[in-house]
Formats: C-alpha cells, structure tokens, sequence
C-alpha cells in the first residue's frame, strides 16, 4: 500500500465520477501535475468508463463495449492520477472530507470498510428523472449505465428469442416484440431507431424466422413534438423517419402508470409492451439533495456559481449533469449534454490551476455547437450553432452522420490523447470489418 505519509505531503485534488466530464479532468490534471507534487484521485463505483451517449447502441448489441471501454486504473496508470473504486456516501464539509461507502464482494462480505478522503470536484452525472410516476421505477428499464444498458440488451435478446420460437412452433403465429419508449428526446428517438437497425441482424444469427416486422415499437412523449432541443422541420423529418420504420409516436401523451405489462396514459388509454424503457428528462443522483447543505435545486443538482464553485462552498466545484450553471440573459441553467461536460472539465482544470497559482479564477460561458440525432444507419439529424459556423444551420444526411461520429472520436482524443486517441479511431473501423455486427452475449 502507497506510503500514507508521502502521499499525505502532496497538494490532493479529488474528483467524484468518472463520467466524460470528471475522465477529462484528472487526465488534464494529472498530465499537467504529476505525481510529484500533487495527488490527483478519481472516485468511481464502476471500474470502466463508456460515453453515455452511445449506451442505446449497448442496449441494443449493435455496439460491443467490450471493445470501446476505457478501464480506470490502466488509464490513470498512464496519465498520472490515482483511481479509487468506491461510491461517495457523502461529504464531512467540516473536516473536508468525503466519505466512501464500504465496498462489498458479491456475495456481501465487506473487501474495504468505510473510508474517508478529502475533496475538491463532483462530477457525478446524472441518472434518468422518472417524474414520481407510479411503477416507473419498477417496471421500466433505464439507460443510465453500462450494466443497465446490458441488461435491457439480455431482455430484448430474450424476448425476441421467446418470439421466434413461437413463430417457429406456429408459422401463423402473430407474436411480437412489444417496447414501450417514455421520452421523445435524443435517448428515446436513436433507441428506437437503433432497435429496428438491431432487428434485421437478427436473423442472421440465428433467428431466422424472427425481423423488424416483428417489431413494435411505440414512442411516448408528453410534449407537442419529439425532439425539442432541435428545429421544427429537423424534428418532423425524424419522425417521419421513425414512422416510415414502423414506430408508433405518440406526442401529447402523459404516462400515468406503469403496470408490469404496460403503460397507463392520462388520456384514458393503455399501451401493452413487453418492455419499458423510461427516457424522459434527467436530474442528479437522489443523495445529492441536501448533501452536506449545499444548495441543490428541484432536479436535485447542485448549484454552482459562474466559477463552477458551488454557492455554499468555495472548495467545492461541481460540473456535469449534477450540477445547475446559469447562463447569463437565460433563464433555464446550462443543458445537461456531453458537449457542457467538456467545457466545464476545460474551466474546472483551468480554475484549478489558478487556485494553485493564487490568481483569479475565470467564469464558465457555455457555447452552444448545436445539437446531433442519429437514427442509426437509417438518417442523422441535427443543428449546428454557434462558434462551430457562427451562425445557425441545419442539417441531415451524411454530413449530419460524419459530424456526429466526429463528436465521439473528439471524446477519444480528449481522454487518451492525439497517439493513442488516432489509434482507437482506427481500431474501431477495422473492428467494424472484422468483429460481428451484433453482440449477443
């Protein structure tokens, strides 16, 4: 074990949550620092990072994480930072410390007891906002991890499996694969979309008898359109798109209860689905309201000032989806989206320089490139705004499909570097050749 007393002489900065905003930060810190002089430590209950972006393409086996995830401890091996594999229980503001929940075996028995160790940064994330709605934490499936993300994967294996052999017992058979989508923003849209790109791979591994035909799909939202982070026009030719697939959208639709067997509907109706998967709205981990006294507002995120420092304590910066920013001349706080992540990981990192020079830390300006829906292989849709064309404009097609795969491969060079970042690029094409479409396990 490291020598305590050593470690102790160093400058420790703490970063809570391994998320694309938290991964950036120590890789900046601890590349900038060093072990020399400074402690830089990452606290993350899970031992690998996937981009949450791309967790629908996990739930559908169209992408095999396997292949695309980054593990903590190798990746801050090489970029000099410290990974400590536990979850914050909460935060001692007085003795600056966080407190990390034992950890536990599978079968229960502790490995590591309680800890304490000191703090700086929370970068948490987010988990999906289920509104309260009776059942929905119950009977529906969330996207907000790589293991809930494999689980929806097994199920859908599962059912389409149960289909298949039904079909194949009785040809006349009108069994199918009912899924239930509760949210019509990017989560819902590309899960839907990707569910139907996953379906006609199906048979060729080994479900012959079962495609997309056997497919229902039907996309609940609650607001007048799906999609309303992008323009009018962009969002109606989505769900044309979605249509034309087979998915049933269902806009001004206000989900009431969720049964075992489907959705109940404020309007009086019932959709029957074999699964649910809730995708509408976020909020910050239920453990952060009234953590420690800091101000959190009604989605349980933290509040921060301009600075990204939190507005009952100065020593703790908060960034990501668990935190609210404002925006100046806007009165809805910094959209929680990878793109604010990454900018507030480059502010965090830069602020926290000054602190350790002893100047004046600078304030967050959010800048808006716009927003990117992928329909799978079928379309991308998407606005670009801002200071990427100075301007606003939308687009779709291949130009909307390059820019899209162009925003994870920046997250590829933002946390491996321009060597090895290339090389995971190129990696990942030549496993498109090599490696099967779908990941069935």
């Amino acid at each position: 074990m490291r020598n305590l007393a050593t470690v102790a002489k160093k400058t420790q900065i703490v970063v809570v949550g391994g998320g694309a905003g938290g991964l950036e930060l120590v890789k900046k810190l601890g590349a900038h620092f060093g072990r020399a002089r400074f402690d830089i430590l990452l606290v993350e209950p899970q031992r690998t990072h996937v981009w949450k972006p791309l967790l629908h393409e996990v739930a559908t086996g169209s992408l095999d994480a396997n292949l695309d995830e980054v593990g903590y401890r190798s990746h801050g091996y090489r970029w000099g930072y410290r990974f400590f594999n536990g979850r914050m229980e909460a935060i001692d503001r007085e003795a600056r410390q966080v407190i990390i929940a034992p950890i536990l075996d599978e079968d229960g028995s502790e490995l590591i007891a309680q800890q304490t160790i000191r703090y700086l940064v929370l970068a948490i994330g987010s988990v999906t906002n289920s509104y309260n709605v009776p059942g929905a934490d119950k009977h529906c499936l969330f996207l907000d991890s790589r293991a809930e993300a494999d689980r929806f994967r097994l199920k859908l294996l599962n059912q389409c499996l149960r289909v298949s052999r039904q079909m194949s017992a009785d040809p006349a058979s009108d069994a199918r694969v009912r899924v239930a989508i509760v949210g019509g923003g990017a989560t819902g849209v590309e899960l839907a979309a990707e569910l139907y790109n996953a379906a006609a791979s199906l048979r060729h591994y080994g479900l012959e008898v079962f495609d997309e035909s056997r497919l229902e799909i039907t996309l609940i939202e609650a607001g007048a359109r799906i999609l309303p982070a992008l323009p009018e026009k962009l969002a109606d030719a989505a769900r044309e798109e979605l249509e034309a697939l087979g998915v049933r959208v269902s806009t001004g639709a206000h989900v009431t209860e969720v049964k075992a067997d489907g959705l109940v509907t404020a309007e009086g109706g019932f959709m029957p689905a074999d699964l649910r998967v809730w995708a509408a709205g976020v909020k910050g981990a239920d453990f952060l309201n009234g953590l420690a006294g800091l101000e959190t507002n009604a989605r349980n995120q933290l509040m921060v000032n301009e600075t990204l420092q939190t507005t009952r304590d100065h020593r703790v910066f908060a960034l990501g989806d668990c935190c609210a920013c404002p925006q100046p001349g806007n009165d809805a706080p910094v959209p929680p989206r990878a793109q604010a992540a990454h900018q507030m990981a480059e502010i965090v990192f830069a602020n926290l320089k000054r602190i350790v020079a002893g100047e004046t830390l600078s304030r967050f300006s959010y800048r808006d490139y716009g927003s990117l829906v992928s329909l799978s292989r079928y379309s991308t849709v998407g606005s670009l705004m801002g200071g990427l064309i100075g301007g606003k404009l939308a687009i779709e097609g291949r130009l909307a499909r390059f820019v899209y795969v162009s925003l994870y491969q920046m997250h590829l060079l933002a946390i491996h570097g321009w060597i090895r970042g290339l090389a995971q690029i190129a990696i990942g094409h030549v496993n498109q050749v090599i490696r099967p479409r779908m990941k069935l396990h």
